[in-house]
């Protein structure tokens, strides 16, 4: 049972200034696990991260030709929200949500070095779990299923990512990293499982929904495509895509997340709320 500032049981939903309070000590608390430890729960959270992309892939096949748009992008993005609710319930480290470690910077409360240290191993465990979780889906067959049609799914959505102009791929990155870190910042505020996982699900369906681009999802997708052998257009075009140009198309996304996350949500939380006053 939780309790309110008065002591008494409670299950309301933090208060905004509360949730500010407690994202700036979940930061410090990051910061101060080891190793070993962050860069565990970082490949955990790539790996519930790809889960939900290859739900979310495995729902995509043929849906467009059943339902309208807008309505079979929406059931892509409920199903997608599986992988930020399993990162938010089971316990992970994922480095979209982990930028919002700004407001404990900016709180002065974290060192700049420490911060990035922690985004970096963040980041390379999610790269291990995502790509790892890309490697068992292919050996396991599952690309193979409904006549090769999911295997035809996946080269589409990874050959989509690869197409993105620079500038796309930032904004995309900018904008779902808002709707990610919201998500991540009201299941703070939730009192209950039930509570983090109504909370987790609407934003995450949205950013789906509306074509933005997530690093570690697409970590996931581009594995995915260089695993079936097939080569992509434009930027990653040729006989052979390297993993090193996989990645290099991801820059943007990954520093489009990071302003998105940092500078449009967390650092507008912490001058509401947590910023020096007289």
């Amino acid at each position: 049972m939780n309790r309110g500032i008065d002591g008494m049981p409670t299950f309301d939903a933090l208060l905004p200034e509360e949730i500010a309070r407690k994202a700036e000590e979940a930061g410090c608390a990051k910061a101060a696990r080891d190793v070993l430890t962050l860069f565990t729960l970082a490949v955990l959270a790539g790996a519930f991260i790809a889960l939900g992309a290859m739900f979310s892939t495995l729902v995509a096949t043929g849906i467009t030709e059943a339902l309208p748009y807008g309505v079979g992008r929406l059931l892509i993005g409920l199903t997608f929200s599986l992988g930020l609710v399993l990162v938010v319930i089971c316990g992970a480290e994922l480095f979209t949500g982990d930028v919002l470690m700004v407001i404990a910077w900016a709180s002065r409360r974290l060192p700049s070095p420490t911060m990035l240290r922690v985004w970096a191993i963040v980041l390379l465990g999610n790269l291990v779990g995502a790509v790892g979780t890309a490697v068992l889906v292919h050996l396991s067959g599952h690309l193979g299923g409904a006549g090769g049609a999911i295997a035809d799914t996946a080269y589409r959505i990874a050959a989509a990512k690869a197409e993105l102009s620079l500038a796309d791929a930032f904004w995309r990155g900018a904008m779902c990293n808002v709707l990610v870190c919201l998500a991540v910042w009201g299941s703070l505020a939730a009192r209950s499982v039930t509570d983090k996982i109504l909370v987790i699900v609407p934003p995450i369906a949205a950013f789906v929904a509306a074509g933005f681009e997530h690093s570690i999802a697409n970590f996931y997708f581009l594995a995915i495509a260089w695993l079936m052998g097939e080569p992509l257009p434009g930027a990653l075009g040729g006989p052979v895509v390297e993993i090193g140009r996989l990645l290099a198309t991801q820059i943007p996304v990954i520093a489009g997340n990071l302003v998105g996350g940092a500078c449009l949500v967390a650092l507008v939380y912490w001058l509401a709320y947590l910023r020096p006053r007289r």
